[in-house]
């Protein structure tokens, strides 16, 4: 039972800096949009294209570019499973 729960556990724990995102996309108060409720497909293609220059941005594009496509997908498929 306590290798089941803790494989629950690791499935629904969030990669490397997808919790980062909540601090701005969603909080009470912000101006930027919720990502509850994207597609995995949305936030994995935003990603890139901030990262590659061809979605503009004042910030989302220096952080997108510090996280490996890897990572990208991994939060991408994080966060768009919260729905």
């Amino acid at each position: 039972m306590i290798v089941i729960l803790a494989a629950v556990a690791a499935l629904t724990a969030p990669p490397p800096g997808a919790t980062a995102c909540s601090g701005c996309h969603g909080a009470p108060g912000s101006a930027l949009p919720s990502l509850r409720g994207k597609s995995e497909a949305d936030i994995l293609a935003a990603m890139t294209a901030f990262r590659t220059g061809a979605r503009p941005a004042t910030v989302m594009d220096r952080i997108a570019k510090g996280f490996s496509e890897d990572e990208t997908r991994a939060i991408a498929a994080w966060l768009g499973s919260r729905k």
